[in-house]
């Protein structure tokens, strides 16, 4: 009787283990700033130092000398043996003029394993991050007859 009840007893425990085991494991990697700090960043004011002081320090930085700081920020799942996979990614990117003077802060997400914008402030709408293709197509139908003549 007694061995009886310890195999149900170490069957149980079995059980207990392999559930436990399948469970999903979640894990953070990275930073990225609160809306709230963010909210602090002055589009046009804010100078690296005054976004250091408010939002802290990234870990990574544009591969441009002084081109902006990225923040990133990844949640990962786990599921019995198998490898993590990525279920969330945002990273937030904040670049600076050549004076150092905040010009772009913008929000992107992961959604269905391509990266959207979640949100956008920018100084102006300059041609910055357009490509060559887009201003060449974008110029067509913008010129008149007289100007090739002057």
């Amino acid at each position: 009787m007694k061995r009886v009840r310890a195999q149900l007893v170490g069957a149980a425990l079995s059980i207990l283990f392999a559930i436990a085991a399948c469970a999903p494991i979640y894990r953070d990697h990275g930073y990225v700033p609160a809306e709230n700090d963010l909210k602090k960043v002055v589009v046009g004011q804010s100078t690296r130092e005054d976004v250091a002081d408010l939002v802290g320090r990234p870990s990574s930085t544009g591969l441009l000398a002084g081109s902006g700081w990225y923040y990133v920020q990844s949640r990962f799942v786990q599921k019995g043996g198998r490898a993590p996979v990525e279920i969330d990614r945002e990273v937030v990117a904040i670049t600076f003029d050549e004076k150092g003077v905040v010009e772009n802060v913008e929000r992107f997400g992961l959604e269905k394993g391509q990266v959207v914008v979640l949100q956008r402030r920018v100084t102006d709408s300059n041609i910055k991050g357009i490509g060559f293709l887009k201003q060449l197509f974008g110029n067509i139908g913008n010129f008149t007859a007289d100007q090739f003549t002057q």
